[in-house]
C-alpha cells in the first residue's frame, strides 16, 4: 500500500526488505519475528498499543529507547497498518511533493 505514495521505494534494510523516502527510512521486515517496524510512534502511544493488543503490537529492547513499534503481520489487518505508514511517509516527503499529493481531487 506504501508503494503507491509519492517517493517511496524498495530496499533492504539488516538483509530484510524495507521502503525508504528517498534515503529516509519508512519500515522494514523483522524476519526473525514476521513483523513490520513501524516507525514515529510515541512512547505513550506504543504503551498503548502493546498493553490494549500484544497479540498485535510488541517491541524488543533494540526498540525500547526509540519511538516505534512492531506490528505482526500474521495478526494485523493490512488496513489497519496504513494509518501508522501514512503518518510516517507524511513526516518524511518533501514539503512541494506532500503540497502536490494533498491538492489532488478527492485527496
Amino acid at each position: 500500500m506504501a508503494r503507491q505514495w509519492p517517493g517511496v521505494e524498495e530496499g533492504v534494510s539488516y538483509g530484510t526488505p524495507s521502503l525508504r523516502v528517498g534515503k529516509k527510512f519508512l519500515t522494514r521486515l523483522r524476519a526473525e519475528d514476521f513483523s513490520l517496524v513501524l516507525v514515529g510512534v510515541s512512547f505513550d502511544e506504543r504503551e498503548i498499543l502493546v498493553e490494549s493488543t500484544p497479540e498485535i503490537f510488541h517491541f524488543t529492547d533494540h526498540y525500547r529507547d526509540y519511538p516505534a513499534v512492531l506490528a505482526r503481520l500474521d495478526v494485523i489487518a493490512p488496513d489497519a497498518l496504513r494509518p501508522f505508514l501514512y503518518r510516517s511517509w507524511r513526516s518524511l516527503v518533501g514539503k512541494r511533493v506532500l503540497a502536490a499529493w494533498d491538492a489532488r481531487p478527492n485527496a
